[in-house]
């Protein structure tokens, strides 16, 4: 690890402007940054501590009401908070399960709201230094897209990269269509923006390193999850190698609204398959109006991975997630 600068942060605005500096990171939980800190793959010269904030900014590390019936999460809460949260639990169970599903308990009574939907993949390439990554070094290549690919994506890739993103969270979010809220420095001072959450990532085209479209200091304040009746009808079903601290090599969240046997709304998004958190609109308008049963899960799972690329080592995702999508559609419908 290379030596650094090192701050506290006691004031919102002062931290993103801090965080605007070049080489700058801001840190809170730790449970990404400092393990590419150690691998060098992460490399700031200054770290900006967050956490103080939790005491001047209270609702950023709270679960509260929204005068429209969601929930705001805030994004100094810590994953384990959220996930026993009585009010998540009920209202918007994919969220709880998401997270719950997640890397270790040790973990998640760290890691935090913000820093889990901005963790950064866990391509074994991108973390290796010694490997070629378009992600990490613009320009220098992708060595998974000839190299050990089993667990890399197959939606949203390009011949530039192949990473898939690692988030449990992100996918139920992207289910939802929550909402992101972003403090920055603009050319106007520090200000407030909202973010629809699909559109926080950013598919790596021809640019991987652009992970997101936040600018540096941008700080996440909150995450809302909109009000949906239907929410309680929602489950995140993960597959994977190992029971417990596992990425997904292929997840589903979903959400139905079910009335007399038909679907009147639904919410889909796919996980461990997309170098994004995969909203998958095409399979929710496969299920608008249909009656519930297997031939419908089923055409929606097709939907769903339309336009694939897979790799031959990760070929077998493409039937995975299906499967994966079809459980958990049967299993939320029962």
């Amino acid at each position: 690890m290379r030596p650094f600068d090192y701050s506290r942060a006691t004031d919102l605005d002062a931290a993103v402007r801090s965080g605007a500096v070049p080489a700058t990171r801001f840190v809170a939980g730790g449970t990404t940054l400092v393990d590419l800190m150690k691998l060098e793959v992460e490399t700031p010269a200054h770290l900006v501590d967050i956490n103080p904030l939790r005491a001047r900014e209270p609702i950023m590390s709270a679960v509260t009401e929204l005068p429209d019936g969601g929930l705001r999460l805030g994004g100094l809460a810590h994953m384990s908070d959220v996930a026993w949260n009585a009010r998540v639990r009920e209202r918007y169970p994919l969220v709880s399960q998401s997270l719950l599903l997640a890397a270790s308990g040790q973990v998640r009574n760290m890691a935090t709201m913000a820093g889990n939907v901005l963790q950064r993949t866990r391509c074994p390439y991108f973390r290796d230094v010694a490997s070629a990554c378009n992600k990490r070094e613009p320009g220098s290549g992708c060595s998974a897209l000839q190299g050990f690919n089993r667990t890399h994506a197959i939606l949203g890739t390009s011949e530039h990269c192949i990473a898939v993103h690692p988030s449990d969270l992100a996918v139920a979010l992207a289910a939802l269509d929550a909402t992101v809220h972003v403090r920055g420095a603009g050319v106007n001072g520090v200000s407030d923006r909202r973010i629809p959450f699909t559109r926080l990532h950013a598919m790596p085209g021809n640019h991987p390193e652009r992970e997101t479209v936040l600018a540096p200091g941008d700080v996440i304040t909150a995450i809302d999850l909109p009000p949906l009746p239907f929410g309680k009808r929602s489950t995140y079903l993960k597959v994977r190698d190992r029971t417990s601290f596992a990425f997904a090599l292929a997840s589903a969240a979903v959400a139905l609204d079910l009335r007399d046997g038909m679907i009147h709304d639904a919410r889909v998004a796919l996980g461990g398959v997309g170098t994004v958190p995969w909203k998958s609109r095409e399979a929710e308008k496969a299920l608008f109006g249909k009656r519930v049963g297997a031939e419908t899960f089923r055409m929606a799972a097709r939907e769903a991975v339309r336009g694939a690329r897979p790799t031959k080592q990760n070929a077998f995702k493409v039937a995975l997630v299906q499967r994966t999508l079809v459980r958990a559609l049967t299993e939320v419908s029962a």
